[in-house]
């Protein structure tokens, strides 16, 4: 049986990838209700982590890409959480985007940019969501962007 958001990805020319295991002590999703929460993921993509920070060796258009990784990881743990049928995801709700940049950096909105096109891309109107977008020091393994979600399943 197909799956419209899959159908989609696929048109698109992406997969989703493996969810990723939890790297410490948390879990990768909680589900309350029809809420559901989902753990930073970070940028990653066929090659490996993606590293950098903005504002020093990486541009605005490279970090949007790295977020863009970040909204794929984030609905694989939503497949996941679901028992593989991505089409109980209802709607995107909130995303925390987090940067890797230098002090001066003041892009973060357009790095993050790069997970909410696409999720709005794939999802439409359920892809809108509410969004806060930062700058950190460093991030986890070096890596550029990372960003958590918070979800309505069915």
């Amino acid at each position: 049986m197909s799956n419209p958001i899959e159908d989609r990805l696929t048109a698109m020319g992406l997969a989703l990838p493996d969810a990723a295991a939890p790297a410490a002590n948390y879990v990768p999703f909680v589900m309350q209700g029809n809420t559901l929460y989902v753990s930073g993921q970070i940028s990653s993509g066929p090659d490996g982590l993606i590293k950098g920070k903005l504002g020093e060796d990486m541009s605005v258009e490279d970090g949007a890409r790295a977020a863009r990784t970040c909204g794929l990881s984030l609905l694989a743990q939503v497949k996941a959480a679901c028992g593989g049928d991505l089409s109980r995801l209802k709607r995107v709700v909130k995303l925390t985007g987090f940067v890797n940049s230098t002090g001066d950096f003041v892009d973060q909105p357009k790095v993050i940019n790069g997970c909410s096109d696409f999720l709005v891309e794939l999802l439409g109107d359920a892809g809108r969501h509410s969004r806060s977008a930062v700058s950190a020091a460093s991030l986890p393994l070096g890596v550029a962007v990372e960003i958590e979600g918070i979800f309505e399943i069915s």
